[in-house]
């Protein structure tokens, strides 16, 4: 392999680890940018079905604007969670996700929030909170897994977390 070749992959490799999950693909129109408010599961029921959700695919793998279930990225997981699970829309996009739904104070995230990551400089990860200290997510390194706030990688990334609920 050439010397300029090994540069390429290496550049191309770079920026897929650096973009994250904050895909821009599928981006919604303005008209259906906004989605409708969403009320986080406060339910031992609606939690049940986000585990359920999980299960189903848990281990499948990364992919940069993935959705189903031959790949996600992590807003691709969380919207189809939140669309299996419940019945509901989210935004796309980490970003979007981010400029929708209601601050919450770390020491009251519930089940069902959203929360964020910063990693690379830019909040470019996001998971679904499941309580006792465990979120679900799409993993670059793994796939669909279940991780700990507090665990060596993501403690110190942790930033903020959003809960969707109706007004």
């Amino acid at each position: 392999m050439t010397s300029m070749l090994r540069q390429i992959l290496a550049l191309a490799l770079l920026g897929l680890v650096l973009g994250g999950c904050a895909s821009n693909q599928h981006l919604q129109t303005r008209e259906t940018m906004r989605p409708a408010p969403v009320e986080t599961p406060d339910s031992p029921e609606k939690v049940d079905r986000l585990w359920q959700v999980f299960e189903r695919y848990r281990g499948t793998p990364y992919e940069y604007g993935g959705t189903s279930a031959q790949g996600f990225d992590c807003s691709g997981f969380i919207i189809t969670a939140y669309r299996e699970g419940l019945g509901q829309q989210l935004p796309r996009t980490t970003a979007q996700m981010l400029r929708h739904g209601r601050e919450v104070p770390p020491d009251q995230v519930k089940p069902g929030d959203l929360v964020f990551f910063r990693i690379g400089g830019k909040e470019r990860h996001a998971g679904i909170y499941m309580g006792d200290n465990r979120f679900i997510h799409a993993s670059t390194s793994i796939g669909v897994t279940l991780s700990e706030l507090n665990g060596y990688y993501w403690a110190d990334r942790f930033t903020e977390a959003r809960r969707f609920e109706g007004n």
